[in-house]
């Protein structure tokens, strides 16, 4: 089977296109003649789309270039821009302190007994957050403390409500990358009775890098044994391994389908590993780049200005 990506890319006038990364190829998957034009068309109907994308994969091939037949629906990847994944996610759904190397670095503290907790999750704006790789982070005025957090991000494929911890990844699409961007300085209210913030925290314009494709599930051996790297500048900030993650992504998608009917290309983002800036009062500067690595899914780079 050939490995193949899904994507979003822009047409030469801007528009947003369906497409499948193939090596070093990328097909068009409306003039491939599947009839759809977006991302979230596939994953509306991803079981019945999943073999048609292998089958198309496997027929242009990842070195010997596109059969006669797709020829005019491919274009070369370098030659086109990536647009985030997925847009847009009917939901983002964040997973809060989810990695125990992370939970001590925040907090100082042991990871709860697993028996006597539930997962915690903060929902992300989604048209006002996400951006692809190459989109600049727009540091908000409001915030000098703005920080990191390299995250896998889950992709639902299809209806997915009230469903054992034993079904849940039957509902998996597969994997993109996220940078859950926070504003540290915001998390905190002293005006109000709630004392925490999760809004103000988590949503902000640019606050979701998402990309650079979907890689399908089938296509990742073990989940939870892939490496995560965020590097601001040259400097590795983050590297961990997702075996850190405290609650997994079949309880995840669990608990969050007790209350609510997850959707074919809602974002589940599974939490973040060790390495954030607020630990070491570091945290992003105009001028500065960040890029994010994830083993077996891709890597995609964001540069940082300053916003308003």
């Amino acid at each position: 089977m050939t490995d193949y990506f899904l994507l979003t890319y822009a047409d030469s006038q801007g528009r947003p296109r369906a497409g499948i990364r193939v090596g070093d190829s990328v097909l068009d998957l409306h003039e491939a003649g599947l009839g759809v034009d977006s991302t979230l068309a596939v994953l509306a109907d991803w079981t019945a789309m999943e073999p048609k994308l292998k089958a198309l994969a496997d027929e242009i091939g990842g070195n010997s270039g596109a059969s006669a037949r797709l020829a005019p629906a491919v274009r070369k990847l370098s030659a086109v821009k990536l647009l985030a994944p997925i847009l847009y996610p009917g939901g983002i759904f964040c997973a809060a302190s989810n990695y125990t190397d992370h939970m001590r670095e925040m907090s100082g503290r042991e990871p709860p007994d697993k028996s006597k907790v539930r997962p915690y999750f903060f929902p992300k704006t989604t048209v006002h957050s996400v951006i692809a790789g190459g989109d600049a982070i727009r540091l908000p005025s409001i915030s000098k403390q703005v920080d990191w957090e390299i995250e896998i991000g889950v992709v639902i494929g299809k209806p997915c409500r009230a469903v054992t911890e034993s079904q849940a990844m039957d509902y998996v699409a597969g994997y993109t990358i996220m940078n859950d961007l926070s504003l540290r300085d915001q998390g905190a209210r002293t005006d109000w009775n709630f004392r925490v913030d999760w809004f103000a925290h988590k949503c902000f314009d640019t606050s979701a890098p998402m990309g650079p494709w979907i890689t399908p599930k089938s296509q990742i051996k073990d989940i939870y044994d892939v490496n995560l790297k965020l590097w601001v500048n040259d400097e590795l900030m983050q590297n961990a391994s997702s075996k850190y993650m405290h609650f997994n992504i079949a309880e995840q998608i669990s608990y969050l389908s007790e209350r609510l009917t997850l959707r074919p290309g809602d974002v589940i983002s599974t939490g973040t590993p060790s390495g954030v800036g607020r630990p070491r009062g570091i945290f992003l500067k105009p001028g500065d780049t960040v890029t994010m690595e994830v083993e077996g899914i891709g890597k995609m780079t964001n540069p940082v200005v300053q916003g308003e």
